[in-house]
């Protein structure tokens, strides 16, 4: 039995990937402990995992900033988180060794920039795992942080090289609490947090399928790329009053922001109209149940939380924020779908999902009426894009054993040399 460390933290929507490669090693015999934020423990500890918690950091001023949903504000927002908690995660680590002794692997999101420094501090073994294409840049095939970069992929090969080749200028909003770290456990800083520390010498794992994201000659070597995680709690039942609506009348349209978004008065405000104009049912899914309108018809049911795995085969179309995970649980469901895309890995997820034809997305002006109503009608009404969408979903039936990723998990455990540079 050999012991893992799986650290992660962002919305739940970041979390369940984990909690599935924890159930992944689970099942093989090994020990599993998740560490993350302290928000999370119930859902890792109903997965059967073992959870330890980073010192109570909340992101609630972070959710609650405005700059959350536009865009390049957003994904600043996201470095400065991860260079905050740098720490904690460091001091989790050491809290759980003091008393466990050294994991054999662990297995990180690439912003938890204190894994990555454990690994150079103590040679622990360390796979870098990434959730979706955006978080490997390719110069073959730029990634669309936001609507403006699809320029890039009509430039010459040696101009995408150069622009890409570039520090992210992104990573400096991090960097300032990660160095401060690394010089007091005798670390070198790295110059360039992505180019360094976004990719783990030792392995990289990315959780979406080669047919969602074409592999690229300019990827990592030591990538395994694997089948979407699919975690979503879907072993907890739909609530008896969602249930009871499901089956009243025809399938509603499905509409979520995302789990981590607590500013979405407008989407809703905006779903509601549609909604009316259709005369269709509709599901509003918000973990803040205050953003919605004061008034709901009766045509529209509202949920704090609702497996996806469960409700998506209810539905007629999903309207959502393209999360990867939300996602790949529409493609599961052979649901077209008319994604929103605000920030962060949206607007690629969105981009890809297009062009497999499986749903449309808006465009940069973001979630209004006018915009919206001819998509989601033609989501609603267009044969192609359901037939389409009914292809996705058989292709992710078709799932690899589990036995070969943990094989290769395994084989990740040898030490690697340290690349420790004692500052001290």
């Amino acid at each position: 039995m050999k012991k893992f460390l799986l650290l992660t933290f962002g919305s739940l929507g970041d979390v369940l990937p984990f909690i599935w490669l924890g159930q992944v090693l689970l099942q093989h015999g090994h020990r599993v402990v998740l560490i993350s934020r302290p928000d999370f423990a119930r859902h890792v500890v109903a997965a059967g995992l073992e959870f330890k918690p980073i010192r109570n950091e909340s992101c609630a001023d972070l959710l609650a900033d405005p700059g959350w949903s536009q865009k390049i504000h957003a994904t600043r927002l996201a470095y400065q988180y991860a260079g905050r908690v740098s720490g904690e995660f460091i001091e989790a680590i050491e809290e759980w060794m003091s008393e466990h002794g050294q994991p054999d692997l662990m297995l990180a999101s690439s912003g938890c920039f204190g894994a990555r420094l454990m690994r150079e501090k103590l040679s622990i073994p360390l796979v870098t795992v990434h959730l979706s294409p955006l978080q490997i840049s390719s110069i073959h095939a730029p990634a669309i942080l936001i609507p403006a970069m699809r320029w890039l992929r009509q430039m010459p090969f040696w101009m995408r090289k150069l622009i890409l080749s570039r520090p992210n200028p992104l990573g400096r909003h991090a960097v300032a609490e990660v160095s401060r770290h690394c010089l007091k456990h005798g670390v070198a800083v790295p110059q360039d947090l992505d180019k360094e520390w976004g990719q783990s010498p030792d392995g990289v794992l990315s959780l979406f399928p080669d047919w969602f994201a074409r592999p690229q000659p300019d990827w990592p070597q030591h990538l395994l790329q694997w089948d979407f995680p699919m975690e979503d709690m879907g072993r907890l039942p739909l609530e008896p009053a969602l249930l009871a609506f499901l089956n009243e009348g025809e399938k509603p349209v499905v509409f979520t922001p995302g789990t981590g978004n607590v500013l979405a008065d407008s989407f809703f405000a905006v779903a509601l109209e549609l909604v009316q104009k259709l005369r269709c049912r509709a599901v509003f899914a918000t973990r803040d149940l205050t953003q919605l309108p004061a008034t709901l018809p009766a045509a529209v049911h509202a949920v704090d939380y609702a497996p996806f795995s469960s409700l998506l085969p209810h539905a007629s179309a999903f309207v959502h924020h393209g999360g990867i995970g939300t996602t790949s649980q529409a493609l599961a469901a052979g649901l077209p779908q008319l994604i929103v895309p605000m920030a962060h890995d949206q607007f690629d997820n969105a981009d890809r999902v297009e062009r497999l034809g499986a749903g449309l997305a808006l465009g940069p002006r973001g979630f209004r009426f006018k915009q919206a109503l001819p998509l989601l009608m033609r989501c609603l009404q267009d044969p192609g894009i359901r037939l389409r969408a009914a292809a996705c979903a058989e292709r992710m039936r078709q799932r690899a054993d589990t036995e070969k990723l943990e094989m290769w998990l395994a084989q990740k455990c040898k030490r690697p040399q340290s690349q420790n540079t004692d500052l001290t």
